[in-house]
Order: structure tokens, then sequence, then C-alpha cells
């Protein structure tokens, strides 16, 4: 008899374990959805300047790039703006991306190569490339992107130009990928989406941790100020993501989103390739600022208790009805906030998707943040 009574508190000391962490991680999801993502959904979309305010430099890093280039390299060059040059930095191609450029120069004049060459004297990795092309910059404003990529509209460097607040020396913008069919293609759409809400809402909470290198902007000043890479230049990836955390505040950053500014990027075709792109990028979030680092480990940790609670819930009948209800109540209220990001940030395709993602994304997280742990570093291309 003591024996049975001791199971029943035992089980009823379990049951009440599980419920608060539920309880816990829905209250935590909602701080992050009600008081961080959900500035970005009240942010007025800025309209597109109507002139320009300063020349630019557009830097590209290309490596055997030669098809994408082929194919993204004229929208670029005949952008909307009046005063600006596309510096081209040729990291030791050997698929014809040399011979292509040269063609391109002799019809754009504002295009400017920039060639890296073989030898041991040379850093191999995009960052080498990166500050190639950045001393080759005539205008103290770059805009970065890369070779996959191509302008949302004629207007990209109008909407990513310096604004008028003097202090501003970042610019974070977007770059969603493009629509393929398959299963794969919409977990890499959805994840750019989350990253994306993320690093752009944090930046108007006043806390920019990240950029990506698809599309965005600084001060060449800032880049030499703060000696550049010389930090991190160990580190294969983080010419984007590392950068921005080292140098941007809550004073000096600003965000674009404008469907006109978006720069749509091609996307990984296989999950292999996928995956050894997102093992650079978890490689280089290790050099975070540490209160960056706990704030993005701890929307992790939170999604993997909150499922892990729920699957457990499972198992004991007297939970079933309160995991539900808390499972359908975090999807309600969620359901106010991430369907309209999705279709503001070009991923409209994707709304009746977004609880199936959302658990689907948290697998994948998991899953590449165990196999980052045995697999060894990438390099880039």
């Amino acid at each position: 008899m003591a024996l049975f009574i001791n199971n029943i508190v035992e089980l009823t000391l379990i049951e009440s374990c599980l419920l608060g962490i539920l309880v816990f991680c829905l209250l935590v999801q909602l701080y992050f959805s009600l008081f961080v993502h959900l500035k970005l959904v009240r942010l007025k979309v800025e309209e597109m300047p109507l002139s320009a305010a300063e020349p630019l430099s557009v830097v590209i890093c290309a490596r055997n790039e030669v098809n994408n280039l082929q194919q993204n390299l004229t929208a670029i060059l005949e952008q909307n703006y009046p005063d600006f040059e596309v510096v081209v930095v040729n990291d030791r191609s050997w698929d014809g991306t040399k011979e292509l450029l040269q063609e391109f120069a002799m019809k754009y004049k504002k295009l400017k190569i920039v060639t890296v060459g073989e030898g041991g004297k040379f850093i191999a990795g995009k960052k080498f490339a990166v500050t190639m092309g950045i001393k080759a910059a005539s205008n103290n404003w770059l805009v970065f992107t890369d070779a996959d990529c191509s302008p949302a509209s004629p207007n990209w460097l109008l909407g990513m130009q310096p604004p008028v607040a003097a202090e501003q020396e970042i610019i974070l913008g977007y770059s969603p990928y493009t629509k393929k069919r398959g299963l794969l293609n919409a977990l890499i759409r959805y994840e750019t989406f989350f990253t994306a809400v993320n690093y752009l809402a944090f930046a108007l909470k006043g806390m920019p941790y990240m950029g990506v290198g698809r599309n965005m902007a600084y001060k060449k000043t800032l880049f030499f100020k703060n000696r550049g890479f010389a930090s991190h230049m160990h580190i294969p990836s983080g010419d984007d993501d590392l950068f921005v955390n080292a140098n941007a505040n809550s004073g000096n950053t600003s965000i674009r989103i404008n469907l006109e500014t978006q720069v749509w990027t091609e996307p990984k075709t296989s999950l292999k390739a996928y995956l050894t792109q997102k093992k650079r990028h978890f490689g280089a979030g290790k050099l975070y600022k540490s209160k960056h680092k706990f704030i993005l480990t701890s929307q992790i940790i939170i999604q993997f208790l909150f499922y892990a609670a729920l699957i457990v819930a499972g198992f004991f009948k007297e939970l079933w009805f309160p995991a539900i209800g808390i499972f359908v109540l975090s999807i309600i209220i969620r359901s106010f906030i991430y369907p309209k990001l999705l279709k503001r940030l070009n991923y409209g395709s994707l709304v009746w998707w977004f609880p199936i993602l959302d658990i689907l994304l948290f697998i994948f997280l998991v899953f590449n943040g165990i196999l980052s742990i045995f697999v060894k570093k990438a390099q880039w291309k």
C-alpha cells in the first residue's frame, strides 16, 4: 500500500514538472514572438528614395561562378543609380570566370576586376577575397552581395544607399531564396525566414547581432578602423555575420526590407550541400558575443524542451488535454505574427505550412548542431 501511494506521488510530481516546463517554454516563446518579432510586423516599410545620396561600391567575390555571373551580373551593373561601381573579385577561378569578366568589362565601365592568384602568399578563403575587394573599392559606402544573387528590382541600390543620419555605418538587408519544388526547398526558405526575422527584429530592438553577405552594406572606414576580419580570419565563414556582430550597435545600424531592396538567391538543391553551408554558419556562431550566443542558444533549447515535453506528456493521460491546449495556444498566438511576416518577407506560399515547418526546422537545427560537433570544418568553395 505504501509503495502504491509513493508511485502516485512520484507520478504527480512528474506531471507537475512536465506541465511547468510546458508553461515556462510557452512564456519564453511568447516573449520572443510578442516583444521581439512583433516589432518587425509593426514596422512601417521604408519608402524607396527618389534620388541618390552618395556614390556606392558593390563588392562581389566569385570563385568558379561563371554561370551565376553570366545570369546575374547584368542586373547589378544596370542598377538605377547614378554613381556606383561594381568590384568583382575573381578568387582563383579556373572555369572561365576570368574571360567572362573581361567581356563584361569591355561593355561596362562601372566594372572593376580584382584578381586573387594562386600562391603561398595568399590566404585562401572568402575573407581575403572580400578584403581585396574592399581595398580596391573607390567609395566609402560598400554594398555586398554574392555571384548567385539577383536584385529584386533595378532600384536595389537606391534602397540600400546610406541613410541621412551621419552616425549610421551598417545597413542590414534581406535576401530570400527562390522557390523550388520539394520539402528541402521549403525547409531552406523557412529557415532563412526565421533567421531573417530574428536578426532584423533584434536590430530593431537595438541589439543587432548579424547580417547576411548576400545583401548588406557598411562603411569602408568602419572596416579598416576595426581591423577588418583580423580577429576571426582563421574561421572559414563570418565575413558577414561576425563582422556585424563585432561592429554593430543600436546607434549605427539600420535595416531595409522594402520588396525592391531584396536580393533573390538560388538555394542549395541537395541536403549534403545545405548541411555543409549550415556547418560553416554554425562555426561562425561560436564567436558571437556572449549575450548573443545566450539568446540564440536559449531559443533552440526552449524549442527542444517544448517539443520534448509535449512528446513525454503524451505518455500521461492526465496531461493530454493541458498539453494539447498549450500547443494549440502557442500556434494560435504565433499565427497572428509569423504568417504576416512570411508575406512581408516574400515567402507567402509557406503561410499554410507554418506549424509543420516550425517542427521540422526544430528537428533540423538539433540534427545539424549534433552533426557539426563531429564533422571536420568546412571551407569556402
